[in-house]
C-alpha cells in the first residue's frame, strides 16, 4: 500500500504535526480493517449504523439516569463480537 492507494497528499516528514497526523490516519485504517474482519461489515456500514445510537447519562443530585435507544440485534452482535475479540494488551 502506498500514499497513492490511500489518496494521501504529500507529507512533509520533518514537521511533527504531519508525523502525528499520519500515525493517527494509519491507526484508524488498522482499526477499521480489524472491525471489518471481526464483524464482516464494511466500515461504512458499521459507522452509519452505530452513528444513529446514543446513550445519555444525567446526574441529578444523588440520582443518575441513563437513557439509550435499544440496539438492533445485528448491531448488538457486531459490537459484542468486537468486544469479545479485542486484541490482548
Amino acid at each position: 500500500m502506498s500514499k497513492h492507494d490511500l489518496q494521501a497528499r504529500p507529507i512533509f516528514h520533518h514537521k511533527r504535526e504531519s508525523i502525528a497526523h499520519l500515525a493517527v490516519v494509519f491507526t484508524a485504517l488498522a482499526v477499521s480493517r480489524w472491525i471489518e474482519a471481526e464483524t464482516g461489515w464494511s466500515i461504512k456500514k458499521f459507522v452509519r449504523t452505530t452513528r444513529r445510537y446514543r446513550e445519555v447519562t444525567i446526574k441529578a443530585g444523588e440520582h443518575t439516569l441513563t437513557a439509550a435507544d435499544p440496539l438492533p440485534e445485528d448491531l448488538a452482535t457486531a459490537i459484542n463480537t468486537i468486544h469479545t475479540h479485542r486484541p490482548a494488551h
